[in-house]
């Protein structure tokens, strides 16, 4: 490796060449004027924070274009799958990351061999195979064609970045951006409960407690989704270490507070409905419920994520750590939320409202779905941890007071997606949590809860220090 000085005289040398930050694009056009130019000196682009983010960009916008149709991945093998796809990625670039080191010695029983670095890489090169690679082993459940759209990005993005490289760093940087994402595929393959739960999301053999007030189904196609989730790998902190507030007490008394919730959830549904304003707006917004139609609920944070790099212009270096973060913190939180989830095995509000107050109640999910419920316990909700484990890396990279305007669903015609803006990441993040009370699905007690422990994990994972 090349001394500290020598690096920052390259710095100064490559400056006047470099592009640093991010450019807007609609769909996954490839340019050459959206990737970092560099002068050849020894060919090695040698510092990630003086390249773009277009690599990061890109194959983002490629996993959010096949996550909407890989059935029976969300949300929990979604989340699981964002962090070791990230994990590649930010280890393939990190030895062109100066200030900062592998997780390895953060990750019991992951390795990279430095010996397998060539001594010039192109990292933008070398990012582009490692994500072919991992996107391709992850991604479930997608079509032959869908999948096909990983060869065309990783051939165009290479023809890009391949001008003025010469062959041997050419083949030098996929050899190891695909030795790196080797390493991380086989380590994710040591999780035997994940592997194996991700191949059974439903699994026949589990059959829930039975109690009052709990959670059941009624139909196979409900059947519990990843009941055994809490065994599954966690990478900052595990479902032991996070803390749990129990939910409130069950009950059918018309004065208790349990009914209370369930009665919020009753008017503020039918409301929505009726009206057909800001309530649905929000409700349909937030869904992401629905495969084929929308994204999961982990990879909307990431969509979120892909716009934020762009508004804020980072580099690579600051994309890869980011992204790096959020699936951590996605993946722990889907963990930990599934096991407080059967631990107290709360019903969901309509089978209540059915028998309790009104028997011909709907969600305002059923119209987009042929089921009215997601099918697992509803305390703590899933998308409410997930949207506070997200804004609590948010607000750490970048503070809580934003102009952010979420386009992620904007044109879509099917449902409500219309652009919404945010002057602050916890306003999303409570906005998101409280979208399940119109969308009919959750009541007030589950949103809170999950959005209490997102930020608990989330702080776990700010917590990592990556630099050296």
């Amino acid at each position: 490796m090349k001394s500290l000085e020598f690096r920052i005289l390259l710095a100064i040398l490559f400056a006047a060449t470099i592009i640093t930050s991010c450019s807007e694009d609609e769909g996954l056009e490839v340019s050459n004027n959206d990737f970092t130019e560099v002068e050849s000196m020894g060919e090695s682009q040698e510092f990630a924070e003086d390249i773009n983010c277009e690599v990061v960009r890109q194959w983002t916008s490629m996993f959010l274009e096949l996550d909407q149709y890989a059935l029976g991945m969300r949300p929990n093998a979604t989340a699981r799958a964002l962090a070791y796809i990230n994990l590649a990625a930010y280890e393939t670039v990190v030895p062109g990351m100066p200030d900062y080191e592998s997780t390895e010695d953060q990750l019991d029983g992951f390795r990279i061999r430095n010996s397998e670095l060539p001594e010039d890489t192109d990292w933008q090169i070398a990012l582009n195979a490692a994500y072919a690679d991992v996107l391709d082993h992850f991604m479930l459940n997608v079509t032959g064609d869908q999948k096909s759209q990983i060869t065309l990005l990783e051939s165009e993005l290479e023809s890009t970045l391949s001008s003025n490289v010469s062959s041997e760093v050419i083949e030098a940087s996929k050899e190891w951006g695909a030795y790196v994402a080797e390493q991380v595929i086989e380590y994710s393959q040591s999780d035997k409960e994940a592997e194996e739960q991700i191949l059974e999301p439903q699994p026949l053999s589990y059959e829930p407690p039975t109690g009052e007030g709990f959670w059941t189904y009624s139909a196979d196609p409900e059947r519990a989704l990843f009941p055994y989730w809490e065994s599954v790998r966690t990478f900052v902190i595990s479902p032991k270490k996070t803390s749990t507030v129990a939910p409130i007490e069950y009950s059918e008394d018309p004065d208790s507070e349990y009914y209370e919730q369930m009665m919020e959830v009753y008017s503020v549904n039918n409301q929505a409905r009726v009206d057909d304003d800001e309530q649905l707006w929000i409700a349909e917004f937030w869904s992401d419920d629905v495969e084929e139609l929308m994204i999961s609920p982990p990879a909307r944070q990431f969509s979120i994520a892909e716009q934020l790099i762009t508004q804020y212009e980072m580099n690579l270096e600051e994309s890869l750590v980011l992204f790096l973060k959020l699936g951590f913190s996605l993946n722990d939180a889907a963990v930990a939320t599934w096991k407080y989830k059967y631990e107290y095995m709360v019903m969901r509000p309509n089978v209540y409202i059915h028998e309790f107050i009104d028997p011909d109640f709907q969600t305002n999910l059923y119209r987009l779905v042929y089921w009215p419920n997601p099918s697992f316990p509803g305390y703590p909700s899933g998308h409410s941890c997930f949207a506070s484990a997200a804004a609590g890396v948010f607000i750490d990279a970048f503070g809580n007071s934003i102009d952010f305007t979420d386009r992620t669903h904007e044109g879509r015609t099917k449902f409500r997606g219309e652009p919404r803006t945010f002057s602050s990441f916890e306003e999303m993040a409570d906005e998101n949590g409280y979208s399940r009370i119109p969308l009919g699905v959750h009541v007030r007690m589950d949103c809170t809860e999950g959005l209490r422990l997102g930020y608990e994990i989330a702080d776990a994972v700010n917590e990592l220090d990556l630099r050296k």
